[in-house]
């Protein structure tokens, strides 16, 4: 059995996160001792760590409540998974080509600038104030 503070540890969820999940019964209950401490066995520490890698790949909460939802029920088809996994995946991608986007702005604005001009010409506070300026949309 473990402790709150053993499994956050052992997870890296603090512990604050640890009571939200099982307030938004994300996490089942935790049993208590005759003091009111929670406790939890190996199958928790297995839970919040699958929660943990989940939330790490960047999965909503709603999407980790159905994938646990699929794991209890393994004679399930795993088509869902599959599906939300390869939703998580377009939605990543697409994250990085904005942020990439990005970067080739912000490189085209850094380089355009010496850095030893004065404030009234600075190529940098010109670009920021003209976003039409832009070459690409981000």
């Amino acid at each position: 059995m473990f402790t709150i503070g053993e499994l956050s540890r052992r997870t890296g969820v603090k512990v604050p996160t640890i009571r939200y999940y099982e307030e938004t019964g994300l996490m089942p209950p935790a049993e208590r001792t005759e003091g009111n401490q929670r406790r939890y066995d190996r199958a928790g520490l297995e839970k919040l760590g699958f929660i943990r890698h989940a939330r790490d790949l960047g999965f909503s909460i709603e999407a980790i409540a159905a994938l646990i939802e699929l794991q209890d029920h393994p004679d399930r088809s795993c088509q869902q998974a599959n599906q939300m996994a390869n939703a998580q995946l377009t939605d990543v991608r697409q994250r990085i080509a904005r942020l990439r986007a990005l970067e080739a702005e912000l490189i085209r604005i850094t380089e355009g600038c010496s850095g030893t001009g004065e404030a009234g010409d600075c190529y940098v506070l010109a670009s920021l104030a003209d976003h039409g300026a832009c070459l690409a949309d981000h």
